[in-house]
């Protein structure tokens, strides 16, 4: 049975006379009152404000006295069904357009910013080719995995086993592979870095692999057992 599609947006109104609210209020009562969701607006086609409101003809009516009254001749208005999201809608409509009169950016509490993982992804990118250009070979570089995983948000799968570096190796066709685990799980292979056993082990083999029983630790002098163990 397909599930049926929710919307946040049920109804809207766009660009309506400010005269509205006084000349036909019996019309919008019946639309606006109690009702919840995103307005904004507008001088001469302009957006002038941005906000959400529980009670969006009670709101509407007091920007006709408030600070806002002498700068807006026209509104839009945005009805949700539900309530839970509209302030993250309205904190984004805010960031997006920037209305003049709006005081504070929008905050979006729960959404990383990407901002910083960028720069360091990007100047990654800029070392590994400077590496290319020179012929440096002791520059980290990110595989094509790790890229998609850390733009994604996500940690390197053995973060939180060490508490610090550990050295691992694999004997693959007659010939053993070293590697290095960092404290923060990411795996350093022949100074490139992946954030899985598994895709450090793909780089190698050049197919699916589970690294987690290739790959093996120091468990303890001389005692070299597989990854796995740890999940045990």
């Amino acid at each position: 049975m397909r599930s049926k599609k929710t919307h946040l947006v049920c109804q809207h109104l766009e660009k309506i006379s400010r005269s509205a609210l006084v000349n036909s209020q019996e019309i919008l009562r019946k639309f606006l009152k109690g009702r919840h969701g995103i307005y904004a607006l507008y001088k001469k086609n302009h957006l002038h404000y941005v906000g959400l409101a529980k009670n969006l003809r009670g709101r509407l009516h007091g920007h006709l006295r408030d600070r806002h009254a002498n700068n807006w001749d026209r509104f839009s208005v945005y009805l949700t069904i539900e309530s839970d999201h509209i302030r993250e809608l309205e904190a984004l409509a805010i960031r997006i357009a920037s209305p003049k009169e709006n005081r504070q950016i929008g905050k979006l509490k729960k959404s990383q910013n990407l901002k910083k993982l960028f720069r360091k992804m990007y100047q990654q990118k800029q070392r590994a080719e400077m590496a290319e250009l020179f012929g440096d070979e002791n520059v980290d570089t990110i595989d094509s995995g790790a890229l998609s995983d850390i733009a994604e948000g996500r940690k390197p799968v053995l973060s939180g086993y060490f508490t610090k570096g550990q050295r691992i190796k694999w004997s693959y066709k007659g010939k053993v592979y070293r590697a290095y685990i960092k404290k923060s799980g990411a795996i350093r292979f022949r100074n490139k870095i992946f954030t899985s056993p598994s895709s450090a082990a793909k780089f190698i083999t050049k197919h699916a692999a589970d690294g987690w029983f290739c790959w093996k630790f120091e468990r303890a002098p001389g005692d070299w057992v597989p990854l796995h163990e740890l999940r045990k």
